[in-house]
C-alpha cells in the first residue's frame, strides 16, 4: 500500500510539522490549502492507528467538491489496492488500522451541536472564516482525547483561512492580532502564512490565476494577493487602514475638548475616550470593553478614569432613555442617579455609519515640516485601543440592507456603535447646540408666592 503525493513547497510542511493546539494556515488565495489540510489530515491517520479526526467545510457542497471526492480518488477507495474504505453515509474514510477521518459540515449556526458529545483528537476547521465564534467554541469542546488513539498524542485543531467571512474577527484576533482574552496562553497558537507565490504548482501550471488576482482592485487585491487581513469582501469600513488611522500615544493638550462616547449592555459596556483638536479632528485615546456589568457598576467604573471629569458631552444610545416596566425609570436616569449624565444620540444607524465613514475618510494632504504629500483623515485611533482597532475593519455589510452594518458576529457590534454616537453627534452638530438632557419634566404648576411677593415689594 503506497500513498503517492505531489512534493510539497516549504510552507505547506511548515504546516504538516506543526504541533501547537491551534494552527492555521493561509491568508490569501492560491496558497494550497484545502490540499494541504487534506494531506495533513490522511498523514496523520496514517502515523497514528485508532486516531478520530474531524474535517468541516460549511456547506456541503463545498465539503463534497473540495474534499469527498478528492480524498475518494487519493486513498483509491473503489480499488483493490485501497488505503481506506469510505462509508457514504456515513460520510467517514476507515483505514486498516482503525484510523478514522469523518466529513462534515455546519450549514446552520445550531448544525455544530450534533457533534457536541463527541470526542475527536483531531478537528480540521476548513475555511474558518466561514464559521461564526459560537461554531469555533462548540467544537473546541469536542477537541478531546478520543482513548481510542494508540500513539501518544495531544489534542489538537487546524484552521485554513482567508480574510472574510463571519468568522474573520474570531480567526484575526486569535492568529493575527494576537489579543488572547481569560486564559488563552500565546503559546497554543501558531500562524503560517501562506502566499500564491509560494505555490509553485500553480505558478507554473496556471499563470492565469495569478495575473488575475493581480489585476483587482487595490483593496480587495491586497486581500486575496497579499492576505491584508484589515481588507476582505463584505468589508463595511473599507476606508480603515492601520497605516492611516491607528497612531501611538502622545500627551494630549490641555486645551483640546474632552468627549466620551459608549454603548451599554449587560453583555458589554463599550465606552470611548474622545480628544477633539483646534482643527476638528478627533483622537480616539482610550477605551473601556468590559462586561457583566450592571449599570450602576458601569457608572462607578467610567468615573474611575480622570478623563471623565473633562468630558464636555457623555453620547449614549437612544434605547438607554426607555424606561423600564419593573422599576418605571431608565438606564439614563439610573446612571443619572449614580452621577453619569447622558446626551442622547440620533436613532438612525445608517446615518450613523455615514457618519463614520466620513470621519475616517482618508485624503491626501502635505506634511508640515517636509512638505510631501502624506495620507491622514479627521479620525485617528491610539494603538493601545486594541478592540476599536480589532472590530472597527471587522463589521460586514448587512446581507439584507447593504446600507448598514451587520449586527453579527455581535460581539464587533459594541465598540464600533460607541464609535457611531459620537460621529453621528459631532457630525450633526456643525454648530453646537445644546445637547438634550437625560430626561425631561415639564412643570405645569404656578411660580412659588414668594417670588411674586418679592417682585410686587420691588415694585412699589
Amino acid at each position: 500500500m503506497i500513498l503517492s503525493i505531489p512534493k510539497p513547497y516549504p510552507k505547506q510542511i511548515e504546516f504538516f510539522k506543526a504541533r501547537e493546539k491551534y494552527v492555521a494556515y493561509g491568508g490569501a488565495r492560491g496558497g494550497g490549502k484545502s490540499w494541504a489540510a487534506r494531506i495533513k489530515a490522511v498523514l496523520l491517520a496514517l502515523n497514528n492507528p485508532g486516531i478520530q479526526i474531524l474535517l468541516l467545510r460549511r456547506t456541503l457542497n463545498e465539503l463534497r467538491e473540495n474534499h469527498t471526492t478528492p480524498l475518494q480518488k487519493l486513498l483509491r477507495t473503489k480499488q483493490p489496492d485501497r488505503i481506506a474504505n469510505y462509508k457514504d453515509q456515513e460520510k467517514v474514510f476507515e483505514f486498516e488500522n482503525t484510523s478514522r477521518i469523518k466529513l462534515g459540515y455546519c450549514d446552520n449556526e445550531n448544525d455544530v451541536l450534533q457533534y457536541q458529545g463527541q470526542a475527536y483528537d483531531v478537528i480540521f476547521m476548513e475555511e474558518a472564516t466561514q464559521f461564526t465564534e459560537f461554531q469555533f467554541q462548540c467544537l473546541t469542546e469536542s477537541n478531546r482525547s478520543s482513548g481510542l488513539c494508540l500513539s501518544p498524542f495531544r489534542p489538537r485543531m487546524y484552521f485554513t483561512c482567508n480574510p472574510g467571512g463571519v468568522g474573520h474577527g474570531w480567526v484575526k484576533r486569535l492568529f493575527i492580532d494576537k489579543d488572547y482574552q481569560g486564559k488563552e496562553r500565546p503559546e497554543d497558537y501558531r500562524f503560517i502564512q501562506s502566499l500564491v507565490y509560494e505555490n509553485e504548482y500553480l505558478m507554473e501550471n496556471d499563470p492565469d490565476y495569478v495575473r488575475t488576482l493581480e489585476n483587482l482592485p487595490e483593496d480587495r487585491r491586497k486581500a486575496m494577493l497579499y492576505g491584508d487581513w484589515d481588507i476582505f469582501e463584505g468589508q463595511y469600513f473599507g476606508e480603515f487602514r492601520r497605516d492611516i488611522h491607528v497612531i501611538e500615544p502622545f500627551e494630549i493638550p490641555e486645551t483640546w475638548d474632552r468627549y466620551i462616547s459608549f454603548d451599554y449592555g449587560l453583555d458589554m459596556f463599550a465606552v470611548l475616550f474622545h480628544a477633539v483638536d483646534t482643527y476638528g479632528n478627533d483622537y480616539v485615546y482610550k477605551e473601556i470593553h468590559e462586561s457583566n456589568l450592571i449599570i450602576s457598576d458601569a457608572a462607578k467604573k467610567l468615573k474611575e478614569h480622570e478623563e471623565y471629569k473633562n468630558a464636555r458631552y457623555i453620547y449614549a444610545p437612544p434605547d438607554l432613555w426607555n424606561r423600564r416596566n419593573d422599576t418605571g425609570k431608565s438606564a439614563a436616569e439610573i446612571f443619572y442617579e449614580n452621577g453619569v449624565e447622558l446626551t442622547k444620540c440620533s436613532a438612525d444607524r445608517v446615518d450613523g455609519w455615514y457618519s463614520v465613514k466620513e470621519w475616517i475618510k482618508p485624503y491626501t494632504t502635505r506634511d508640515e515640516q517636509t512638505g510631501e504629500e502624506i495620507k491622514t483623515s479627521n479620525l485617528k485611533i491610539f494603538s493601545n485601543c486594541i478592540n476599536l482597532i480589532r472590530c472597527l475593519p471587522a463589521v460586514q455589510h448587512d446581507d439584507k440592507n447593504p446600507n448598514d452594518v451587520a449586527t453579527e458576529p455581535h460581539e464587533l457590534t459594541h465598540i464600533t456603535d460607541a464609535l457611531r454616537y459620537f460621529c453621528v453627534s459631532k457630525v450633526s452638530r456643525t454648530i453646537e447646540q445644546k445637547p438634550e438632557p437625560f430626561f425631561k419634566v415639564n412643570f405645569s404648576f404656578e411660580e412659588p408666592r414668594k417670588k411674586d411677593y418679592g417682585e410686587r415689594i420691588n415694585v412699589i
